[in-house]
């Protein structure tokens, strides 16, 4: 998302390079550059002005360590400010009550129902919740669709009223129901529109009073740009909302509004929705989003995905596989689906220090696995257990079930064989061993 401002950032911090130490003439020219890579990607004007003149005013105003080149000082700086301009520390959402009840609002086509329908699985799954989710969508008969099949998906029932078009009713019955059934978070999806106006505005009002929630998030398409910001200010106006999810972060975007909504509601950015499965959705944290756009990458976040898919029990069977030198293609094809459920490739080598530049121009596709997977999947359960057996005619019957052609076969199975060997070396010495017991204990 924020590729081409992480590219004029460092830049930016290149008019340093030399120099021995910060100067108010050097850091002006180097100020009004970071200025206009902000407003490039837009970034609200007044935001980025503030932004560059506390940057300024801290480094003029900074002893300069002897061991501390200017250039990297400077990026010190514009980190700390960016994670400051973003909020500064993560924000949880107010969830203490039981049953506490979430009121979702938002513009048509932001992605408010389906955020809706992660948090519902995030909740679930991650914080132990029992969730009901309310569609109180009277006017897009599709979101109320949408919201039963995503229900249906994570496990989680949906109130719906077949023909009425009270959205008040619908959410008073619906909090009678999940009060009833024991569920101890609520969440309410409400009307969106084109545009603002004030109809819109009365009716989730309305809501708001009725059911008085003891979360209001308001959900924002980031790709919109300034937009965005000016909908989520005129939504605060009249709802004073706790907080903002910023929807399609994994898209091709400048990145403005994640940077200027913060200051310009002054409230927190608490998710960040980063693709379209149900788990693509991560709680906002403003310094990791600052290591991101400086090239920092951001391995907390990539070490958190990771311990999700680990299985500790598991992780020992392989280990003892790999020691006997039995790990096979069944193994692999697991190991390569427990990537897949970490996220979208591009957005993992983005967590990655240095990863996200070096691989920029590289084109990630989602199903970049897909023909790994076909060639092992038309091989026999003999030939993933025993990869010894595969020979020139298993080969070429191999490739053409898979759609794939005899060379494509030998590529993999040399990289498999080179896999093999690597993992065979890590077990020596039990360097295996000491690496898993330094690993936080996963999901069991």
């Amino acid at each position: 998302m924020f590729e081409n401002l992480s590219e004029r950032l460092e830049r930016s911090f290149k008019l340093l390079k030399g120099e021995s130490k910060i100067t108010e003439l050097n850091i002006a020219e180097t100020v009004k550059d970071i200025r206009r890579a902000l407003l490039d990607a837009d970034v609200n004007y007044k935001t980025a002005k503030q932004f560059t003149d506390n940057v300024k005013d801290k480094a003029i105003g900074q002893g300069v360590l002897t061991s501390v080149k200017p250039g990297q000082m400077m990026t010190k700086l514009v980190h700390d400010e960016l994670a400051l301009l973003m909020g500064g520390s993560s924000m949880d959402i107010n969830i203490e009550k039981s049953p506490s009840i979430i009121l979702i609002a938002g513009l048509q086509g932001s992605g408010k129902t389906t955020f809706t329908g992660k948090l519902a699985n995030l909740l679930k799954t991650k914080r132990g919740k029992f969730p009901m989710l309310i569609a109180g969508d009277v006017y897009r008969p599709a979101a109320i669709n949408q919201l039963q099949v995503l229900g249906e998906q994570i496990g989680v029932p949906v109130y719906t009223q077949e023909g009425s078009k009270d959205p008040v009713k619908i959410a008073l019955d619906g909090i009678k129901e999940a009060k009833n059934s024991g569920k101890d978070v609520i969440i309410i999806d409400t009307a969106g529109r084109l545009a603002v106006d004030k109809q819109m505005m009365d009716e989730i009002s309305a809501i708001k009073k009725a059911v008085n929630p003891d979360e209001i998030l308001f959900v924002v398409d980031s790709m919109t740009g300034q937009d965005a910001v000016n909908t989520a200010k005129e939504f605060n106006d009249r709802l004073d909302f706790d907080g903002v999810v910023l929807t399609k972060l994994d898209g091709d975007t400048r990145g403005g509004a994640a940077l200027s909504i913060r200051s310009i509601v002054e409230k927190p950015i608490k998710f960040v929705g980063t693709g379209e499965k149900l788990d693509a959705l991560d709680v906002f944290h403003p310094n990791r989003m600052a290591d991101r756009i400086l090239g920092m990458g951001d391995v907390v976040s990539l070490v958190e995905r990771a311990q999700e898919q680990f299985d500790a029990d598991e992780a020992r069977k392989l280990q003892k596989k790999i020691a006997k030198n039995q790990f096979n293609f069944e193994d692999f094809l697991k190991q390569i689906h427990q990537i897949k459920k970490m996220g979208n490739l591009k957005d993992l080598a983005g967590m990655i220090p240095g990863m996200g530049k070096m691989m920029k121009n590289m084109d990630f596709d989602d199903d970049a696995f897909k023909g790994i997977e076909a060639i092992i999947y038309s091989m026999t359960p003999q030939e993933r257990q025993q990869p010894g057996v595969i020979n020139g005619s298993r080969k070429k019957r191999i490739a053409t079930g898979s759609g794939t052609t005899i060379q494509d076969v030998n590529r993999l199975i040399k990289q498999f064989d080179d896999t093999r060997k690597v993992m065979k070396m890590m077990t020596t010495g039990n360097n295996m061993s000491k690496m898993m017991g330094n690993m936080p204990m996963g999901k069991r």
